[in-house]
């Protein structure tokens, strides 16, 4: 096929068309060349210029919660879907602190901001190509076009003491010094993990110096001196600091006025996003990444898209005993592009990697790769590829 000699990894031989599974929608599976070994992958492509056709955030209901791909792809009456971002798995660093589940970069559903990204230094997950971040995302807009892109978060804490500025938004990793907000969004999980390691070490201690300030209906009702857990009502913000945060958050009072704001900002785009994901991107504009690793085999998701952001390719490896070596993020930066991608963006892999379709007229998805622990692992959330008809 056109592309298949470009470095990296290949499709062995031409890609079989495959199935329509929706209006929109085709799966289909092939063999790679990879340097470990033979990789297997399962393809989705997305015409997103279909107007029955749509993607979303597939999540738990909470940020900080896991959920398998089939259970909350069936719960959202998606088509198909894969994984999504790396996120909180272990906490072992930390004795009595429990893993959140909530993923490292920012994430919209429905147009909706659900949380903001960790410090670069707290994520999880493979080493980050140089010149990336934490705050990469992939992202369809409301003109229905696939986008890579930088999400930084922009917020204020207004309190009769003045303004602070706001550095987290259901995250479960703060920024050192700082001060985040979390909703209701957010679930029952402790907020104690936010204020555990510092900006370039998530394992480092957590922070001796927190405060945590409950507000609701823009008024101060409850103060802690540790954060706190259980689930946030709607309407109801809860600030936690950390040291110099924590210290400013001591100035506030019983019943003082306390307003918060954020938002997103895109940091190349001035179209509202409908849903993004983290994750880090492996090609732009049909050149890969420079600095991707080309020395670790893995399983990998991977999403990209073609055609000015109109056609989406959403590939997932194969766990089988056979193709368990997968690829590397070099390798697969390749095979995107051979495929006809100009833009990719590497998900969770390993035993994250899943990716589901639902045959017309089932009730239910099914699991089209084999997961390399050998079952379905709970994950922070998902692609999730919907069709009208």
């Amino acid at each position: 096929m056109a592309g298949a000699a470009l470095a990296g990894a290949a499709p062995a031989g031409a890609v079989p068309e495959g199935k329509q599974i929706a209006p929109g929608v085709t799966y289909r599976q092939f063999d790679i060349e990879a340097a470990a070994g033979p990789a297997h992958a399962h393809l989705l492509t997305v015409d997103l210029g279909n107007r029955h056709v749509r993607v979303n955030l597939l999540h738990p209901g909470a940020v900080a919660a896991r959920e398998t791909v089939s259970r909350m792809a069936d719960s959202a009456g998606a088509v198909a879907g894969v994984n999504g971002d790396f996120f909180d798995i272990t906490e072992t660093q930390h004795p009595g602190v429990e893993a959140t589940g909530a993923s490292v970069g920012p994430a919209i559903a429905d147009g909706q901001v659900l949380k903001a990204a960790v410090p670069t230094g707290q994520r999880f997950g493979p080493s980050l190509p140089p010149g990336t971040s934490t705050r990469d995302v992939f992202g369809v807009g409301t003109d229905r076009r696939a986008r890579l892109d930088r999400l930084s978060l922009a917020g204020t804490v207004t309190t009769p003491d003045g303004s602070i500025p706001l550095k987290g938004l259901n995250q479960y990793a703060l920024a050192q010094n700082s001060v985040g907000a979390f909703t209701s969004a957010w679930g029952s999980a402790s907020r104690m993990r936010a204020v555990c390691g510092t900006d370039t070490q998530r394992s480092a201690p957590c922070s001796g110096d927190t405060y945590e300030v409950k507000v609701q209906d823009g008024r101060v009702v409850s103060v802690s001196g540790s954060p706190g857990s259980g689930s946030i009502p709607a309407g109801t913000t809860v600030l936690v600091g950390r040291e110099a945060g924590a210290q400013r958050l001591r100035k506030l009072s019983l019943g003082d006025a306390v307003s918060v704001t954020h938002r997103l900002v895109a940091a190349s785009s001035g179209v509202p996003y409908a849903f993004a994901i983290g994750g880090f991107p492996v090609l732009k504009d049909g050149t890969a990444l420079s600095g991707l690793d080309n020395a670790t085999s893995a399983v990998r998701t991977v999403v990209g898209f073609a055609g000015g952001g109109r056609r989406l390719l959403i590939l997932a490896l194969d766990g089988a005993a056979a193709y368990r070596t997968g690829m590397t993020v070099a390798e697969e930066a390749g095979t995107m592009r051979a495929l006809g991608a100009s833009d990719a963006f590497n998900l969770d892999g390993g035993g994250s990697s899943e990716l589901v379709t639902r045959d017309a007229g089932a009730s239910a998805v099914t699991v089209r790769n084999h997961p390399s622990a050998g079952a379905e692992r709970p994950v922070a959330n998902g692609v999730g590829v919907f069709s009208a008809g």
